[in-house]
């Protein structure tokens, strides 16, 4: 019964990152500015649904707490979510999602090198190519190959149908942005109707 409990409640607090994550998300589009405490509580909820009982694997929950607060803005919450993300393995889990939500966290810490030696194993077929390609040129620092691999997940985006909460908004183009620019890859994203006019 406890653990059926248990379970019950870390789904709910996923479903409420899910549904905060989606406001601040419209907001941002919006150019309101919520966004940021909607995202900070979207990133709340998924951080406290590992701790409620998460499958050791369940690697989106890390994944969509730093792509939460990387968008509020958050810096403290940024480097204290990084510092965890790595230290749950993620840079030696076998799922792509996984090594995805490593990169992610080592870009965040500016720690380039090290994201360079976990990309490349993104590159996969069960993983999106222009995804890998623009964390490995960020962390290599090129920013030309990076300025086709984003505009590339930025269409991605704009000719899928499906989307959380069914809001359309071209989030990893903006977590990848805001990783490059860190990181000091600076290069403007294209114009979309999946993006905020002003990014």
């Amino acid at each position: 019964m406890f653990e059926e409990k248990r379970s019950r409640y870390e789904r709910s607090l996923v479903r409420q990152g899910n549904t905060a994550y989606a406001a601040g998300l419209a907001l941002l589009m919006a150019g309101d500015g919520r966004a940021g405490g909607w995202l900070r509580r979207a990133a709340a909820r998924w951080r406290e649904s590992w701790d409620a009982g998460a499958a050791p694997d369940a690697w989106g929950r890390p994944v969509g707490a730093l792509k939460a607060s990387l968008l509020a803005g958050d810096d403290a919450a940024v480097d204290e979510l990084a510092r965890w993300t790595l230290e749950l393995g993620t840079a030696t889990a076998d799922s792509p999602i996984g090594r995805y939500a490593a990169v992610l966290a080592l870009l965040a810490l500016r720690r380039q090198p090290e994201a360079g030696h976990v990309a490349p194993a993104l590159r996969r077929e069960d993983f999106p190519r222009d995804v890998a390609d623009a964390l490995a040129a960020i962390a290599g620092g090129d920013a030309d190959a990076y300025a086709g691999a984003v505009a590339s997940v930025v269409h991605s985006f704009e000719t899928r149908g499906d989307f959380l909460e069914d809001v359309p908004v071209a989030d990893t183009a903006l977590v990848l942005d805001l990783l490059a620019r860190r990181c000091g890859v600076v290069r403007a994203l294209p114009e979309s109707s999946v993006l905020p006019a002003v990014v």
